[in-house]
């Protein structure tokens, strides 16, 4: 640390880096120090991109087994240890971790806290990740390239030299997606959020410390420009990011895109009755992680019982409060662009002066919508009654606790969802649960009293990582042998 500035590194091939060019990332440290960091250009990623073969061999020398032992190891150390930090010896408490990662995002302290129980356990169960992406495949695969299943053998080759990942900041959850790339002998070439840099590089610390070669991770702040270096020059590329970023990406088959979940909840016919029993579900479908995950609810479609539904999860959500960071029970994340949030809150009071969409939980919160509190910029939840299910807001995501409610019958759910990642059917009908199967709209489907934000480690997030890092081809020989 230097006049009081502690500087966070660009991480080529594991090597810190510092650049002339720098963020200044403002006083969000318990030290009392400036955070700042170090912004790479695209032509240090392009020639670090050259070299990528020395990290892959770094990674090919380990079995995989090992690997799987080193991811384990790492998520305790990850969740409990002091990490180096910084370009001078500084290290990072799990408490310096919470509190910088805080001021940055406004995520409050507890919020903080689960995300890193979400990173840490991805890690844990590992082994369970890795068996649902490859379907029960044997870690081995990764050593040999080829496995058997049952009496058949098979082969299977990397698609890419790399993985690059270009990161969001709303939600530090997100760095679970790429963890498994490592055991998979994939190197992995970051660009982290801007106001979150501490998740990943703290990741990476954890992971170098539990065994993984430093040379696999490359650690890039960088510009849009950099952004794309990172995606269009790795074999494979994942961006998080808006509709617009989804646009701008869409026509690269190697990069797959993470943009808007519109996740939904759907009540069906046979539970329409019962719906108070699964008000808490909806509750947190909608609000977990402060509604800033793709995997929350957006909207909830009904297909009767319309006004008691929208009033008593329109209750249930004004009840939730801004809280100061440090609040264990804060629920609420306050947003680091004071300006991105009035922007959404005067978006929504613009459409709601289209008819059709009436905001229900305006009548329940004790103030407006956007709130200036505890230092910091809040959205209050927000539930839409929409009796027009064309309505702009029928169908929206906002990166709050936001969720529109919907009347329609059962029979015309599936047609008008749309592109979603996540479906919790609130349903025992089995002839829908076949159509909701087959629907080819919706990436997870969760059947029964589920919320959407649920994960299960043995079932792919969002997309299936090994089918986008390996692909199977045809192999026959007379004296093959795999063990």
């Amino acid at each position: 640390m230097k006049n009081n500035v502690t500087h966070i590194p660009a991480l080529r091939f594991g090597e810190a880096y510092k650049s002339l060019d720098t963020n200044d990332l403002g006083t969000v440290l318990r030290s009392g120090s400036r955070l700042e960091v170090s912004v790479v250009n695209a032509g240090i990623i392009r020639r670090d991109k050259q070299a990528i073969e020395r990290a892959r061999a770094a990674l090919r020398k380990i079995p995989a087994e090992t690997l799987l032992d080193y991811a384990e190891k790492a998520s305790e150390i990850y969740l409990e240890g002091e990490l180096p930090f910084g370009m001078d010896g500084e290290t990072q408490t799990v408490a310096d971790y919470v509190t910088a990662l805080s001021g940055l995002t406004g995520l409050p302290h507890s919020l903080c806290r689960s995300n890193m129980f979400k990173v840490s356990a991805a890690l844990k169960n590992i082994r369970a990740v890795l068996a649902g992406l490859t379907r029960g495949l044997p870690a081995e695969l990764f050593d040999k390239g080829c496995a058997r299943l049952g009496d058949i053998d098979m082969n299977f080759f990397p698609t890419a030299d790399s993985l690059g990942v270009t990161l969001p900041s709303n939600s530090p959850g997100v760095n679970s997606l790429w963890l498994p790339a490592l055991v998979m002998k994939t190197p992995v070439l970051l660009k982290p959020g801007r106001e979150d840099p501490l998740t990943p590089y703290r990741i990476i610390q954890a992971m170098i410390q539990a065994g993984f070669p430093k040379d696999a991770f490359g650690f890039y702040p960088t510009t849009h420009e950099g952004g794309d270096a990172i995606l269009l020059s790795c074999g494979r590329g994942i961006v998080f990011g808006s509709d617009a970023t989804v646009k701008k990406y869409e026509k690269y088959s190697n990069i797959q895109v993470h943009g808007s979940g519109r996740s939904k909840v759907l009540i069906g016919q046979d539970m329409a009755e019962e719906w108070e029993k699964h008000l808490d579900v909806m509750v947190e479908s909608v609000s977990a992680n402060g509604g800033r995950s793709c995997i929350n609810a957006s909207s909830v479609l009904v297909p009767s019982h319309f006004n008691e539904i929208a009033d008593a999860l329109a209750q249930k959500l004004a009840a939730i409060e801004p809280c100061s960071r440090d609040d264990e029970h804060a629920l609420l994340c306050g947003f680091a662009n004071a300006e991105f949030a009035k922007m959404m809150d005067e978006a929504i009071d613009d459409a709601l002066k289209t008819p059709g969409a009436v905001d229900l939980t305006a009548k329940y919160r004790k103030g407006p919508r956007l709130v200036e509190k505890f230092g910091q910029t809040f959205l209050c939840p927000t539930l839409i009654a929409c009796s027009d299910p064309s309505h702009p807001l029928a169908n929206t995501e906002y990166m709050f606790p936001f969720v529109s409610v919907v009347e329609m019958p059962q029979s015309e759910m599936l047609n008008v969802i749309g592109t979603t990642l996540v479906v919790s059917a609130l349903t025992e009908d089995e002839e829908w649960m076949e159509d909701l199967m087959a629907s080819p709209d919706i990436d997870r489907l969760n059947l029964g009293s589920v919320p959407t934000n649920w994960v299960q480690w043995e079932q792919p997030h969002e997309g299936n990582l090994f089918e986008f890092l390996y692909r199977r081809r045809a192999i026959q020989a007379k004296t093959l042998k795999i063990a």
